[in-house]
């Protein structure tokens, strides 16, 4: 009885000069179960009504370019891992892609062998995120400690903050008071102020509404919308 192969990983592809499209998608093929697009808008449909694993996304593209449409993905709290391809080498054109909310940017000409091994750098980096938990209008991604906004925005969490989101993410429901907070997240000779002080970090690194405080009880997780 044979076996059913293991699907490839799903890739859209973008891009509108069609002799780069066709070689690139060739080479794409060997690893990938490519979508090719040529429209910025177009792309930005596809993405938004399927799943993918991986983005391949050329900056510059007809209906929208590159940026606005890595811009709208993210801002639809779509995660997936997004490779731009640029002709523009400056370094300011780098970082408004990166800005954007590209993982990873790639200039032209480039080598199939550097692009394939950074694409497989996104899906070993994206894999290490792991598991998600929704925070108000935040994903929180307690393996990776980081949490992504409602506009793409990526934010680096410390330890404890990333143990404290842990806490009252695992339990969204459950209101946590100081003490259960302290015991749970911190060292046993910290103060009991420092739950609130970690509180205040965690929001001014993300929104008020990530944790919410349930007057004379405690803190509970911000409820997902």
């Amino acid at each position: 009885m044979s076996l059913n192969p293991t699907p490839l990983p799903r890739l859209l592809y973008v891009e509108d000069d069609a002799q780069i499209a066709g070689m690139t998608s060739d080479v794409l093929r060997e690893a990938y179960d490519v979508v090719h697009l040529a429209d910025g808008r177009l792309a930005l449909d596809r993405a938004l009504a399927e799943r993918f694993d991986l983005m391949v996304i050329d900056r510059r593209l007809p209906g929208l370019d590159g940026i606005a449409l890595v811009e709208a993905i993210r801002t639809a709290r779509i995660t997936t891992p997004v490779l731009l391809l640029t002709a523009l080498g400056a370094v300011a054109d780098r970082v408004d892609g990166l800005d954007a909310g590209a993982n990873d940017y790639l200039v032209k000409p480039f080598d199939f062998d550097e692009l394939l091994a950074r694409l497989r750098a996104l899906v070993r980096g994206h894999r290490v995120e792991g598991r998600r938990r929704s925070l108000a209008d935040w994903a929180f991604l307690p393996d990776a400690s980081v949490a992504y906004g409602p506009g793409g925005e990526r934010v680096a969490l410390t330890p404890t903050e990333t143990k404290l989101l842990s806490l009252l993410a695992e339990s969204p429901e459950h209101v946590f008071t100081r003490g259960e907070i302290l015991h749970a997240v911190f060292e046993s000779n910290d103060a009991l102020s420092s739950v609130d002080t970690y509180v205040h970090y965690v929001r001014r690194k993300t929104a008020p509404d990530v944790v919410e405080t349930v007057r004379g009880r405690g803190y509970r997780a911000g409820a997902a919308r």
